[in-house]
């Protein structure tokens, strides 16, 4: 999957990251081709592939449901997550420097689970997500455990207008002492969506502070939609 590679470091990383610092999230261009989101679509129904699937409403997450890949990752999956995950390093180190923790992220994949494996987190946690017409993603974050890579993406897998109308993605954006901020993205299939994970640095009067960030869909008004996540961090 060296072709995966290419295409993302082929990306305006410059305007990613002034992106993610300006609104909190960054949308690219279409990476995935028609015939790889339609491969990774059908993958859906290959319960080999997966080690556990989540209903949505049984846990009133939303409607909807999403299933969780076992170990070895599809080849595609697994060459978005290694070839992502260093220039996202960066910039997360970068919001670390900002926030003055104290916290270094790995300069490579697979450094940063061998740090989640020492802390029991040994599940692989890219997902793939289905939902019908009227189903819908409540905000949330994905977190795991301990280790929480900051940034992480969603791919978009099915054509809006065509497949799908609604779902839109959904992020949330909480200030300390004031109103939320909210973002409704319609994407186009092949793009991928990168946006923190549980919180981001803002600059306010008195120095650099963390928003906290939430992510969901809005409810599907007609078709079906499917979406590929990417989180660096693995599971307990």
């Amino acid at each position: 999957m060296a072709d995966i590679a290419a295409r993302l470091a082929d990306l305006d990383w410059s305007a990613i990251e002034r992106s993610l610092w300006d609104v909190g999230y960054a949308r690219t261009p279409p990476v995935l081709t028609a015939d790889e989101c339609g491969e990774m679509v059908a993958m859906y129904a290959d319960e080999a592939r997966f080690r556990s699937r989540v209903d949505m409403a049984r846990f009133r997450f939303g409607v909807g449901e999403y299933k969780y890949f076992a170990a070895p990752l599809p080849p595609l999956v697994q060459a978005l997550r290694e070839a992502a995950y260093p220039p996202l390093a960066a910039i997360a180190n970068q919001f670390e420097a900002a926030l003055d923790t104290a916290t270094l992220h790995p300069t490579t994949l697979a450094e940063l689970l061998a740090v989640c494996h020492k802390r029991g987190q040994t599940k692989p946690t890219p997902l793939l997500l289905h939902y019908e017409t009227g189903g819908y993603n409540c905000l949330h974050q994905d977190l795991y455990g301990d280790v929480v890579f900051p940034l992480q993406l969603t791919c978009f897998l099915s054509r809006r207008g065509v497949d799908y109308e609604g779902g839109d993605f959904l992020l949330v954006e909480q200030r300390p002492r004031a109103q939320s901020r909210g973002e409704a993205i319609a994407t186009e299939q092949g793009e991928i969506v990168i946006f923190p994970t549980r919180h981001r640095p803002l600059q306010g009067a008195r120095g650099w502070y963390r928003a906290s960030m939430r992510h969901g869909v809005s409810r599907l008004l007609r078709g079906e939609r499917y979406t590929l996540g990417v989180i660096f961090h693995d599971a307990k």
